[in-house]
């Protein structure tokens, strides 16, 4: 942590000293990506691999989330899913008060009852209001085995590698204008180097999951501090699927000068903004509204879903690639 002596500083100072302490703190972001947690997730004995996406979801069953949650069990089942991925703002309204919160059995124990997501569920992004470390802490695995949370890691499974990102610690206002809310950033310390490891990713397929917006038509819109230090990363690493939450809806925007998708899952609960902004990007669709997303995925192949609150098909997408052996 950092400490500004308010009573030696003028106003202004203070906020330069915030600024250069937040840039600090970018810059801290990406050292090594030998320190990165790796995880091994084994694909189907077909080749094949399936998950849900769901995000902004923990409201001990209320906005809907309890019938998201129904219907996640259904095509899970269907769709034979190996892992669920959260997208993150897993507890509302203000993360959890420590590992002995209640709040984590009653928004997700209680509510994700089905057979089919009695899998590991993994999410990379935490609440920073409350108690930051109590969602990390493997107490609460102790309670309920399927989750994993941590700041920043990658998931591999054979072909696919998920790089699951905290973007929290890089949108300035959060810092600089907390708007009355309190950010705990307690271990928030150099954790990854994913352009390093992108580069070093022989994987068929790289996805991306974070947070926050890198596009969106809806109420948070573009996430203007993420676009510079992260969108070059992934545009020059081959990255295939940007996955987030962050904004309360079902997006799918493809990029104009990439390969790159823009998918926001974040419609887990509360949702229903009511607005709808320009993209300079291409819209391929946006349902301002409750629901979730599944991912299939081959070795040449990923076929997206998304689908709302009752479990129909909102929009479907499908993207292969050629891939040539190795010399």
């Amino acid at each position: 942590m950092f400490f500004i002596h308010c009573s030696s500083l003028s106003s202004s100072g203070v906020m330069a000293a915030i600024m250069h302490r937040f840039m600090a703190l970018l810059l801290l972001l990406v050292p090594c990506s030998g320190d990165v947690p790796r995880f091994e997730h084994p694909i189907k004995p077909d080749g094949s691999l399936s998950l849900l996406v769901v995000g902004d979801w923990g409201r001990k069953g209320e906005f809907n989330q309890s019938l998201v949650a129904t219907e996640m069990g259904r095509i899970g089942e269907e769709l034979d899913i190996d892992f669920v991925i959260s997208t993150g703002d897993n507890f509302y309204t203000n993360g959890l008060t420590g590992v002995d919160d209640k709040n984590f059995e009653e928004s997700f124990t209680d509510i994700y009852t089905a057979k089919s997501l009695q899998k590991q569920w993994y999410s990379g992004n935490h609440d920073y209001r409350g108690d930051a470390l109590a969602q990390l802490s493997p107490v609460l695995r102790s309670i309920d085995s399927r989750w994993i949370c941590l700041r920043s890691f990658i998931l591999n499974a054979e072909f696919v590698e998920f790089f699951l990102i905290d973007t929290s610690p890089f949108v300035k206002t959060y810092w600089t204008d907390p708007a009355g809310h309190h950010y705990d950033w307690r271990g928030v310390a150099p954790r990854e180097d994913l352009d390093a490891a992108l580069r070093e990713s022989t994987a068929a397929w790289k996805i991306v999951v974070g947070h926050h917006t890198l596009r969106s038509v809806s109420e948070h819109r573009d996430t203007v501090d993420l676009l510079n230090p992260l969108l070059p990363i992934l545009m020059a690493n081959g990255v295939d699927l940007y996955v987030n939450g962050h904004d309360h809806c079902l997006e799918h925007i493809s990029s104009n000068d990439s390969p790159i998708q823009y998918l926001t899952s974040g419609g887990g609960s509360k949702a229903w903004r009511g607005v709808l902004f320009p993209t300079s990007d291409k819209l391929q669709f946006f349902h301002d509204g409750q629901g979730f997303m599944s991912l299939e995925i081959r070795r040449t192949a990923i076929d997206i879903k998304f689908y709302g609150v009752l479990g129909q098909v909102l929009h479907k997408w499908s993207v292969s690639k050629e891939l040539h052996p190795a010399a």
